[in-house]
């Protein structure tokens, strides 16, 4: 007869395998989708571009989020991943609210070449700050290892920074009841996502410790 201890020793194994399985499928099910959405999503914004192409801010709203989501395809797998419903919710919802945006033109509360500049700051900003991360980003709140360098001496969360420059360049030039809804609920989402990555990296005391060093999440003096 096998005892106790020998039982646990046979079906240890199996359940890592089962969860790296069902890790793996997760991960090919995000970037596969991931890579769909944003293929589709770049068609139609070219497409109106095309129709104009005094609209440059398009163009780079498919850059935007190309660094956003589109980077995600390439990304470590974490060492570990929040799995809450809500946090879940938040951080797709969040990834992939550039399809509720209306791509018709909008009304222009500043002019075209103002939008795109900051478009191209907040861009240029989470290059910078992905670099500092290298391969440490994803869509779910996760734990890839602590970051305090680069982008990361100023602020706790300097991609959201940048991804909140770059939305409101967009929004300035193709302002709408729509446009203004989705960004609203964008600020929103991400606010919720900062919440639950830092309560996940909370548990780490390399990120406490650098919690103290670096007040602030993402703008200076405010938030």
């Amino acid at each position: 007869m096998f005892d106790s201890k020998t039982v646990q020793l046979v079906s240890d194994p199996v359940a890592p395998m089962l969860l790296r399985f069902r890790e793996a499928a997760v991960e090919i099910c995000l970037r596969g989708g991931t890579a769909f959405l944003l293929v589709m999503f770049a068609c139609v914004a070219i497409k109106h571009w095309l129709a104009d192409p005094t609209r440059i801010t398009l163009l780079l709203i498919v850059v935007a989020e190309s660094l956003t989501v589109g980077l995600s395809l390439i990304v470590r797998i974490p060492v570990r991943r929040d799995w809450n419903p809500v946090a879940i919710l938040c951080s797709l919802c969040g990834s992939y609210y550039f399809l509720a945006v209306q791509l018709a033109p909008g009304t222009r509360i500043v002019p075209e070449a103002v939008g795109a500049g900051l478009q191209i700051a907040g861009v240029a900003w989470q290059i910078f700050a992905k670099m500092s991360l290298r391969l440490s980003f994803g869509i779910l709140p996760a734990n890839r290892g602590i970051v305090s360098s680069g982008a990361y001496r100023f602020v706790r969360h300097p991609i959201y920074l940048g991804y909140l420059v770059a939305d409101i360049g967009f929004l300035l030039v193709n302002f709408g009841l729509q446009n203004l809804l989705v960004y609203a609920g964008q600020f929103v989402l991400q606010g919720v996502r900062i919440e639950r990555e830092e309560k996940l990296l909370s548990d780490d005391p390399e990120y406490r410790s650098y919690r103290d060093r670096v007040r602030f999440r993402v703008l200076p003096g405010l938030f």
